[in-house]
């Protein structure tokens, strides 16, 4: 009935989440009401488009701060990024050689070379700038300012390597091997835009146009919250019925990846009262809480008893694996929950929060890079949801290749890929040689 009442029903407000049953005034005006029936969550299954959606919006954009270049790397330029300075500031020597006047060497050659007095060297970082007197040259080191009144640098393979004076071999023209002021960089110019990724390069030219402070987006500040009375640390001594705790570690590995910054807050048991109190404890200063585990239908969903009440909504999405989610507000804190099993925990990462974390850092790309590939070997899948196989590439053949089957424990087989499989939620066969989504996990 409920379906029917949203067939029925053209507004833009969605009718889930209403507790009670009572007539409505939501329709335009001119319709008949409706009258929704009791419900409490979402509806009973979301497409994968609608929970990432939903994902998303909990992120908003991370604050703006300045931080060292040494701490920049891999973060996004919040505002251009002007020089101070030009590239290079001044005109300086591209080689190891003699600055010269181009005129004073025109008829050199290496049977008739031209012999000149050396009266200074000009090292690099030489803070004065002795004239260049015509008919001279001075011994320049590369990167080191012209001399006033020199316009070309005859490099020293050219030459005899004289100090006092030096027999030069060939000649050059004028702007030969030198730097030029600005040709680079003009100063006042923007050298990166903003929604920059500060990679080695552009923290380089940030460096050289003296900024040491760049304003870049904040990297959200995950808890990953790591629940299980299983759980073991690993290294210590398994007891029946006991597992080693890894999804903490993966997914706090797969924050870090995406450029955020996780805390780990691990071995919290399955104990409402416990969880609840380390979750308070911990929520102060932190953008996302991440958990894993505790989300299903069955008992002891510990993650679930605690946040239901709490501003989080479970539902299950049409996917393949990691259909049981949750996601909301929590004193005003983003929280996603994901499945326990580790595949399912770390496909749902990277299907729902790494594009949403990318994007809140205001990365310009940040989904992982989509190719199609064909398939290396005949697959199956279910009805309705959408598959997110393993993969290998096989550059040799260039398909791509299952690896492992579809379990959501299989973590070994997660392991050993580069790559997702992704099959649409109409699509039940997909036969050898077709080409299907790929999306690249590596590089």
């Amino acid at each position: 009935m409920f379906e029917l009442l949203q067939q029925r029903y053209t507004g833009a407000t969605p009718l889930w989440g209403i507790t009670r049953c009572d007539w409505l005034s939501l329709a335009a005006p001119g319709r008949m009401p409706v009258v929704a029936v009791e419900t409490s969550q979402a509806p009973s299954i979301r497409s994968v488009d609608e929970h990432r959606r939903l994902v998303a919006g909990l992120l908003g954009p991370t604050p703006v701060e300045y931080r060292p270049l040494a701490a920049a790397r891999g973060l996004v330029l919040a505002a251009d990024l002007v020089a101070a300075v030009a590239l290079p500031p001044f005109d300086n020597s591209a080689m190891d050689g003699y600055a010269v006047r181009s005129v004073d060497v025109a008829s050199a050659r290496s049977q008739a070379p031209v012999e000149l007095p050396v009266p200074e060297d000009v090292p690099a970082g030489r803070l004065d700038s002795p004239p260049l007197r015509p008919g001279t040259a001075h011994r320049i080191m590369t990167g080191a300012p012209m001399p006033p009144g020199a316009d070309a640098v005859v490099p020293v393979e050219q030459t005899d390597g004289g100090r006092d004076r030096v027999r030069v071999g060939a000649s050059v023209a004028p702007g030969t091997n030198v730097r030029h002021l600005g040709e680079d960089v003009a100063a006042g110019s923007v050298v990166l835009p903003a929604g920059t990724v500060l990679g080695p390069a552009q923290l380089g030219l940030a460096a050289a146009v003296g900024v040491g402070t760049p304003p870049v987006r904040r990297p959200p500040r995950v808890l990953v919250m790591s629940t299980g009375s299983e759980l073991v640390e690993p290294g210590q001594p398994l007891r029946h019925g006991q597992i080693y705790e890894s999804n903490g570690t993966m997914l706090a590995a797969a924050v870090a990846e995406a450029g955020a910054e996780a805390t780990m807050a691990r071995f919290v048991p399955d104990d409402v009262a416990a969880f609840g109190e380390r979750l308070d404890a911990e929520l102060a200063g932190v953008d996302l809480v991440l958990t894993s585990g505790g989300v299903s239908a069955g008992a002891y969903e510990v993650v679930k008893d605690v946040f239901t009440d709490r501003g989080v909504v479970f539902s299950k999405v049409a996917m393949q694996p990691g259909m049981p989610q949750g996601a909301g507000r929590v004193n005003g804190v983003a929280v996603v929950t994901l499945p326990g099993n580790p595949v399912s925990a770390l496909v749902s990462f990277e299907v729902f929060l790494r594009p949403a974390l990318r994007a809140a850092m205001g990365h310009p790309h940040p989904s992982r890079p989509v190719v199609s590939v064909a398939l290396s070997e005949t697959l199956d899948s279910p009805a309705g949801r959408r598959q997110f196989r393993r993969g290998r590439l096989d550059a040799v053949h260039g398909t791509v290749v299952p690896e492992g089957g579809p379990g959501s424990h299989l973590l070994g087989a997660l392991a050993r890929s580069d790559c997702l499989i992704v099959v649409p939620e109409q699509t039940t066969h997909v036969e050898a040689g077709e080409a299907v989504e790929v999306w690249l996990l590596e590089g």
